[in-house]
């Protein structure tokens, strides 16, 4: 059945020549004949294809690539043979530069369009794309499911895309160099010992996937089996040492896990910067990848990489950086490069003095909250993920970092509780959620807390344009974006934006009443009056100030002060002087108000 557009029936099979003219968010061309919509898959921005219809829809319809008429000027080779049947790199065949400039308009177009900002200040505030010197081999961690092809041959690779079906490759451009060679030490060793790969349909067979982390500051190589292993599946023994996350043990001394382990081991150790070689125990009948138990078989059982501080001048790597440890279980960005420039740029957004409290909320294993850490009087961050909490406490101690407190739970929780329970705020709070975006709870107590900024880390420029919303239309204003480059090759795409309180506090009127005697006031003073001064020490300390220690201060910090302020009454009276920590709360207001 076709469906009527324009006086013109379309329906399945039909064959259509249209330019593309934007790319959707599965990274489809999009293209239009007789204004209905094509979505064409494998097409980039200026191609003119032939495509025939698969699905028609009422407004549109998904189409397949039939034949590229003219080639688009910002088409190139792909350097993947399988990038069609993966599906994994989208836009592979789109030169780097124009996949820059589609995810900077990306972010740009998304601000406007579902977060209603005005063209005008999003093309103010944005700030150019930060792309990579090379859009290839930049992962640093891949998982290869394991099975067989038609012909029962042992294969590892990736799935095609929306299906379960094994494209065997195993080399993938974005991976590590060392994977080829790990994976074909693997197959081989199963090969030879006739061990089975696991089947999802019968639930029957061992090895399921093979994980690969390498730290690429470090060098040092992490490889995790995951295998489908029940007790009678290997010898009998005693139970390794116990670790962080989950069992584990020791190369010799624990269970066999696969047949004739020790090979395999001593193939694996050959490979320059092995570090880490574990199995991890998943029998479930699931599409989850990872157990949760774990037993390392050989070497340490985390691996360490170290993410260093940028230049935001021109990127350039500074000699400072925070060492993690790594499991096979840790959450851990992919991109190593452009989370340093990522993560150093939203250490700039934070604009830390040294004296505030910020927040991080979904923390995962502390890698903002440690890098925020060293700029910041205290940081706390929130993660739901128990482990990734137990991490970030144990990076943060190896770091010698002690002003960052973890809490496990959910953001929308545990901030909530920690603010009107225990009177705990924030001078800046930092987000980076996972794609779906913030809670709605969440959003409503950064509200209440009145941080000065917040930055917004974001994996999805929609929910991102969707919470910066909420969040302005709660009182604060956008005042910086940018679009970082996280996956080269496919559409998605980092982003960080800055948001500022504004000055005129538009949900709070205060009524202040002032004596005549305060009207006569010096340049310095009529940026703020006492009362102000006052209000934000309360609001952003919960310290209580007068008069005469504002003026204390101001005296101390070459602002003329009248009289009647700075002395006592009698000459006999001991005047109160303020205390080092009031004085401090002071002196940042003064700040705030650049008075000083």
């Amino acid at each position: 059945m076709g469906h009527e557009k324009n006086d013109i029936l379309y329906k399945k099979n039909d064959v259509f020549t249209v330019k593309i003219e934007d790319i959707g968010n599965g990274g489809e061309g999009i293209g239009r004949a007789g204004g209905y919509t094509l979505f064409v898959k494998d097409a980039v921005i200026g191609d003119v294809v032939r495509c025939k219809v698969m699905k028609a829809k009422k407004k549109y319809a998904y189409a397949k690539l039939e034949e590229i008429v003219v080639p688009s000027d910002v088409r190139v080779e792909p350097v993947c043979k399988y990038h069609r049947q993966c599906g994994g790199c989208q836009i592979q065949a789109m030169d780097y530069r124009a996949q820059l400039a589609y995810k900077e308009k990306k972010v740009k177009n998304d601000l406007v369009r579902i977060g209603g900002f005005a063209e005008e200040l999003v093309e103010q505030v944005t700030e150019p794309v930060i792309g990579m010197e090379n859009a290839y081999r930049y992962r640093n961690k891949a998982q290869f499911p394991v099975g067989t092809d038609k012909e029962g041959n042992l294969i590892a690779g990736f799935y095609a895309g929306r299906t379960h079906d094994i494209i065997a490759n195993t080399d993938c451009a974005l991976g590590a160099e060392e994977n080829q060679e790990i994976l074909e030490i693997i197959l081989a060793h199963m090969r030879k010992y006739h061990i089975p790969a696991y089947d999802e349909k019968t639930g029957s067979g061992l090895v399921r996937h093979i994980l690969i982390r390498k730290g690429f500051t470090s060098r040092e190589i992490m490889v995790c089996m995951v295998i489908n292993y029940r007790e009678e599946d290997g010898k009998k023994g005693k139970v390794g040492r116990k670790g962080k996350f989950g069992k584990r043990a020791a190369a010799g001394e624990g269970r066999e896990f696969l047949p004739f382990q020790k090979e395999l081991i001593g193939e694996l150790i050959k490979i320059q910067g092995m570090t880490s070689v574990s199995v991890c125990i998943n029998r479930d009948r699931t599409n989850v990848i990872m157990g949760e138990e774990v037993h390392t078989i050989w070497g340490k059982d985390k691996i360490c990489d170290t993410i260093h501080r940028r230049n935001i001048k021109d990127f350039s790597r500074t000699d400072q950086g925070i060492v993690f440890h790594i499991s096979p279980l840790s959450f851990y960005q992919v991109n190593p490069v452009q989370t340093e420039r990522l993560y150093s740029l939203a250490l700039e957004y934070a604009g830390l003095t040294g004296r505030e409290t910020v927040w991080d909320l979904y923390c995962g294993i502390g890698t903002i909250s440690l890098f925020l850490a060293g700029e910041a009087k205290k940081v706390y961050g929130v993660e739901a993920v128990s482990q990734a909490i137990e991490d970030a406490r144990e990076n943060a101690a190896y770091n010698g970092i002690e002003n960052a407190e973890f809490f496990t739970g959910r953001a929308e929780e545990i901030l909530p509780e920690k603010y009107e329970k225990e009177g705990i705020r924030a001078d800046v709070i930092v987000v980076d959620p996972p794609r779906k975006g913030c809670d709605e709870a969440c959003l409503e107590t950064m509200l209440k807390m009145r941080p000065e900024r917040i930055v917004y880390v974001s994996c999805d420029p929609a929910t991102l344009a969707r919470d910066l919303r909420v969040l302005c239309d709660g009182g604060y204003e956008l005042k910086r974006a940018r679009a970082v480059d996280q996956f080269g090759g496919t559409v998605h795409v980092e982003s960080i934006a800055l948001l500022s309180k504004l000055k005129s506090n538009k949900l709070k009127h205060i009524n202040v009443e002032l004596e005549m005697n305060e009207l006569d006031l010096t340049v310095a003073e009529s940026k703020a009056t006492y009362e102000e001064i006052k209000d934000y020490v309360l609001e952003h300390t919960g310290l209580k100030v007068s008069n005469l220690y504002i003026a204390q201060v101001k005296e101390k910090c070459g602002i003329i002060e009248r009289e009647n302020y700075n002395r006592p009454k009698s000459e006999n009276v001991k005047q109160p002087q303020c205390s080092p920590e009031k004085e401090a709360a002071i002196r940042g207001a003064l700040e705030y108000f650049r008075m000083i």
